[in-house]
């Protein structure tokens, strides 16, 4: 039986949010091991003048704890 845990991440990009996600899985894999999945709880963007410039997003990361 596996033990899984779950943690809160949040990162931005000023790409996309499929950056700021991938980002955030690279990361965090630096430092947290047997990473299983990723669920994108929340997206925002920041907007000037008319245009988007940063895109965030609120990550729950699953993983193994060995």
């Amino acid at each position: 039986m596996a033990v899984l845990k779950v943690i809160e991440v949040l990162s931005n990009s000023e790409k996309s949010w499929e950056d700021a996600t991938a980002k955030a899985v690279k990361q965090a894999s630096k430092s947290v091991k047997n990473i299983r999945s990723v669920y994108v709880q929340d997206q925002s963007a920041i907007v000037k003048d008319g245009e988007v410039t940063e895109y965030r997003v609120n990550l729950k990361l699953t993983f193994e704890v060995k």
